[in-house]
């Protein structure tokens, strides 16, 4: 586990470079909101997932502060992209195992005053439309008291999707929507306890707001729900 104290800021600015750089070649791609994500504080980017582009994609257009990010721990058994993450400021987690140390220190990132990316999601979508929130993210969310700004990736599905074996040039685009404050996200069920799954819910549907607006031809029928 990683508490940070490997960080080096300064492999992150060149890695963020190298990929900026990178991404604009292999794609093109549009960002829109970067300046919702307040320049200092404890904030939460929580985005959709439907590629392994998305970490990238979602942290080079931030040049105001690094981006932290919480990865599955089977990553880190490839000891240089292990060197790699825990220099770059990777947590790792297990998702099968339900990795309470995993959130307990995201949860203390966070009230450091660091930015934190999550996927609500859990994990890529399989078929390019957006999956309910996954269980403990809303803890989570609750516990670290900060705001969450909802981000939407439109068009690393069709770049990279799970189980491509190799990626495609295809236009990217990237939101960042306004900044839920800790006070909205403050949900409670009937008995007056905190209602995780609302809070889940809640972003997922802020999320889900900053998609481009579907044709008009489609009716609710053809479309997919949010979550």
């Amino acid at each position: 586990m990683t508490d940070g104290t490997k960080h080096l800021p300064w492999l992150y600015a060149v890695s963020r470079v190298v990929l900026r750089a990178w991404l604009a070649w292999k794609f093109k791609v549009s960002v829109h909101g970067v300046e919702n994500v307040p320049a200092t504080g404890g904030v939460i980017l929580a985005s959709n997932h439907a590629s392994y582009l998305d970490p990238p994609l979602l942290g080079v257009p931030i040049k105001q502060r690094d981006v932290r990010y919480m990865a599955r721990d089977t990553l880190f058994r490839n000891p240089v992209v292990s060197w790699i993450f825990h220099r770059i400021g990777v947590v790792p987690l297990s998702r099968e195992k339900g990795d309470v140390g995993a959130i307990k220190t995201a949860i203390g990132l966070l009230k450091k005053g660091a930015c934190v990316c999550l996927f609500p999601e859990g994990t890529r979508t399989t078929d390019g439309h957006l999956q309910p929130a996954k269980g403990g993210i809303g803890f989570l969310i609750a516990k670290a008291g900060v705001p969450v700004v909802p981000v939407y990736i439109k068009g690393s599905f069709e770049a990279f999707p799970k189980g491509a074996k190799k990626m495609v040039s295809h236009p990217i685009t990237i939101t960042y929507g306004a900044p839920i404050q800790p006070g909205e996200l403050m949900l409670h069920d009937e008995r007056g306890k905190p209602d995780f799954d609302a809070i889940g819910r809640l972003v997922m549907d802020r999320i889900a707001r900053l998609q481009p607006a579907l044709p008009a031809s489609l009716t609710a029928s053809e479309t997919h729900p949010s979550a």
